[in-house]
C-alpha cells in the first residue's frame, strides 16, 4: 500500500526530454477544455468532521485543497483524497515473520504538506473542462487533524465530511478560521484514487452519502481483514512482508503533534491481533462489504491482474457485491501491477475517464452505459470487451484419490516450488490437467477445495493456480525518457508526464493466482478452532479475483504448498500435510 506514496510528488518536465501532445478526447457531446487554466483559483479550506479521533476535545478538520476554473458557473467536482499528500514516516515493519523477535522500534520523520499543490493529472486535464479537482489529506496526515486508523470509521466520516461540506451540510473555514461554503460548486462530487487513495473512495461510498454520484476505485481495498489476512491467517501484501495495520498507520501520522495519537496507534497494535489472525469487531469496522447496500454512487472499478499488493480479490468480491445491488458499474482490468490505468493506456483512460465523468458529474448521455461493461486486458496490449463479467462458470478435479504428502519448507519461495511440475518434489503437490485442446478462459473468483491432513508448526495451506506452458508474459512497466502533455499547466506542474511501456518476457509458466487458509479458521475467519495432527479435513478456501487465458496446449496446474514465503507467517519447517484430492471451481 505504501508503494503509491513515492510517486505522489508533483511532476516537472525534465531537461532534455521529448514532447509530445496526447491525442484530444472524442467526446463529441461532452464537456471541452474552454477554460483558463493558467488562472484557475485555488484555495484551501479546513472542513469539520464530526468525529473527535484524536480526543482533544474538538471535531477533527480535514484540510482540502481546491482548484476550480475561474467561471461564474457552478461546476461539478473530482474530489481525489489521500493520507499520502505529506509524505510517510519511516516505519519498519513488524519483525515477527519466523517467530523468533519482538517487534522493532519504529522511528518517525514526519514531512507535512503545507502547500496548495496538485500532483498528477486530473487538475490539468479536468479543470479547462469545466471541473473542480479537490484533493483533501486523510484524517491525522498533512495539514488534517485527527488520527490515522487504517481504514477505521474516522477515516470515513472524515472525507464524507468533505462531500457533506460541498453541499452545504458541514462547516468549513479558512486559515484565519472565518466560515467558508462551496457556492461554486453543483455539489456533484466524483471521488478517484489509486491505492488507499482508491479505498477512501469504497469507504464513502459505502455510507450512502448524497452528493456523490459516482466512484472511481483504482486498485483499491474493499476489505481491509483481507488486506492484511485470509481466512483466519495472518498474510502481507507483495512486497511489503511484516506489514500491518499499525505500522501504515503510524507511516501516514504526519500531521502536526503526532504523539496526540500515541493511544489511538496502541489501540490499533493491539486489537489488529497478529496471533490468531481472526475476523473480528475490528476488522468489521474496515470492511466496507458489510454496507455496499448503501452504495448510491455508479462505479468504475479499476484493478491490475498483476497486483500482488492490493489484490484481485479486493476489486472481485467488491464487483460481486454491486453486481447483486445492481449498482451502475464498469470494470478495467489490466495486465499491469499496483498503477493508475493512465501510465499503460492513457488515451482510451483519459477518454473513458471524461466521458464517465461527463456522464454523471454534468449529466450528459456520453453513451458509456450503452457499451459493455467490462474491458479487460488478457495478454499484453490485447484488449477485450464483453457484455457481462465475469464469465461463464468452469470447474476442474485433480488428483486420483490415493494419498499424497509434502513436507513444508519455509526457506522455499512459491516460484521455486511451481517449476518442474512433473518432478517429484517433497515439498508440494502438484496437480495437472492434460495439454488443453483448445483456448480456455477462466474469469471470476476460483475456489479450491482440498481433503487434507497436517501434522506440525505450520497451520497454512496455501493454493496456486498456474498456467504451464511457454508464453510471452507480463513482467513490469518501465518508464520512458519521452513525455506526453494531456492538459496545459503552469511553471513545476506543466500537465506533461512520461510515457511508459511494458517489459515481457518469453517464461515457462506464470502462477496465475493464489489463496491462503489457516486451517484452524476452516469453519470461520472469525473463531480459531484447532485441529488435530493427522486427522483429515475438507478445507475450502477462495484464491484471488482472475481473468487468465489459457493457450491450447498448456496445461493449468494446482500446486498445493503450506507456507508461502512472501506472503504468510513462517513457522519453523517440517510441517507434514497429506492430501487425498483437490477440486477447482470459478462460480
Amino acid at each position: 500500500m505504501r508503494l503509491l506514496a513515492r510517486s505522489l510528488a508533483l511532476l516537472v518536465v525534465l531537461a532534455g526530454s521529448a514532447v509530445i501532445a496526447a491525442t484530444p478526447a472524442h467526446a463529441a457531446t461532452g464537456t471541452q477544455p474552454v477554460h483558463d487554466y493558467a488562472t484557475a483559483i485555488r484555495e484551501q479550506v479546513w472542513v469539520q468532521t464530526p468525529v473527535d479521533s484524536d480526543s482533544d476535545g474538538q471535531p477533527d478538520r480535514v484540510a482540502v485543497r481546491i482548484i476550480r476554473p475561474d467561471t461564474g458557473a457552478k461546476v461539478p467536482v473530482i474530489f481525489q483524497p489521500s493520507p499520502y499528500y505529506a509524505g510517510l514516516n519511516d516505519v519498519p515493519n513488524h519483525d515477527d515473520i519466523d517467530r523468533d523477535g519482538s517487534l522493532s522500534q519504529r522511528s518517525i520523520d514526519a514531512n507535512r504538506a503545507e502547500t496548495v499543490t496538485f500532483a498528477g493529472y486530473l487538475d490539468n486535464y479536468f479543470v479547462p473542462r469545466g471541473y473542480a479537482v479537490v484533493f483533501a489529506d486523510s484524517l491525522g496526515s498533512g495539514g488534517s487533524t485527527g488520527c490515522p486508523t487504517s481504514g477505521g470509521r474516522n477515516e470515513t466520516l472524515g472525507m464524507k465530511a468533505v462531500i457533506d461540506w460541498l453541499n452545504g451540510r458541514a462547516p468549513g473555514f479558512d486559515a484565519a478560521g472565518a466560515p467558508v461554503t462551496a457556492g461554486w460548486t453543483t455539489g456533484r462530487t466524483g471521488m478517484i484514487g489509486v491505492s488507499y487513495n482508491g479505498t477512501l473512495p469504497n469507504a464513502v461510498a459505502a455510507t450512502g452519502v448524497r452528493g456523490l454520484e459516482t466512484i472511481v476505485p483504482i486498485a483499491a481495498i474493499s476489505s481491509w481483514y483481507d488486506y492484511y489476512r485470509s481466512n483466519g491467517g495472518v498474510v502481507a501484501p507483495g512486497g511489503f512482508q511484516g506489514e500491518d495495520t499499525d505500522v501504515l498507520a503510524k507511516a501516514v501520522l504526519t500531521r502536526e503533534n503526532p504523539e496526540v495519537c500515541a493511544d489511538v496507534m496502541a489501540h490499533v497494535e493491539e486489537a489488529q491481533d497478529r496471533e490468531t489472525g481472526d475476523y473480528s469487531a475490528y476488522w468489521a469496522e474496515r470492511d466496507y462489504l458489510r454496507d455496499v447496500h448503501k452504495v448510491r454512487a455508479s462505479v468504475l472499478l479499476v484493478h491490475g491482474l498483476h497486483d500482488f499488493n492490493v489484490r484481485t480479490g479486493q476489486a472481485g468480491q467488491w464487483w460481486d457485491a454491486l453486481s447483486k445491488r445492481n449498482v451502475p458499474r464498469k470494470i478495467w482490468l489490466h495486465q499491469a501491477a499496483h498503477i493508475d490505468p493512465f501510465n499503460i493506456r492513457r488515451t482510451e483512460w483519459l477518454t473513458t475517464l471524461h466521458r464517465w465523468f461527463d456522464q454523471w458529474l454534468y449529466k450528459i448521455d456520453t453513451g458509456i452505459m450503452r457499451e459493455p461493461v467490462a474491458d479487460v486486458e488478457t495478454a499484453p496490449n490485447h484488449w477485450v470487451t464483453s457484455r457481462t463479467w465475469p464469465l461463464r462458470p468452469t470447474s476442474f478435479h485433480f488428483g486420483t484419490g490415493e494419498p499424497q504428502t509434502f513436507t513444508d519448507n519455509t526457506a522455499r519461495t512459491a516460484e521455486d516450488l511451481a517449476t518442474a511440475p512433473d518432478s517429484a518434489d517433497p515439498n508440494r503437490i502438484a496437480y495437472l490437467t492434460e495439454p488443453l485442446a483448445k483456448e480456455t478462459r477462466l474469469t471470476g473468483t476460483p475456489e479450491v477445495t482440498v481433503r487434507a491432513s497436517l501434522d506440525g508448526d505450520s497451520p497454512y495451506l496455501t493454493a496456486l493456480l498456474v498456467d504451464y506452458g511457454e508464453a510471452e508474459r507480463f513482467v513490469r512497466t518501465r518508464t520512458l525518457a519521452e513525455l506526453e502533455c494531456v492538459g496545459p499547466g503552469i511553471e513545476g506542474d506543466p500537465g506533461c508526464f512520461a510515457k511508459r511501456e511494458y517489459v515481457t518476457a518469453t517464461t515457462p509458466y506464470e502462477i496465475v493466482t493464489r489463496g491462503w487458509i489457516d486451517v484452524r479458521n476452516r469453519i470461520s475467519p472469525a473463531h480459531t478452532t484447532p485441529i488435530r495432527a493427522g486427522k483429515t479435513y475438507t478445507f475450502r478456501w477462495d484464491l484471488q479475483t482472475t481473468d487468465h487465458v489459457f493457450a491450447a496446449g498448456h496445461r493449468i496446474g494446482l500446486v498445493l504448498i503450506s507456507t508461502d514465503r512472501d506472503h504468510t507467517l513462517r513457522y519453523p519447517s517440517g510441517t507434514v500435510v497429506g492430501v487425498s484430492g483437490a477440486g477447482l471451481r470459478i462460480s
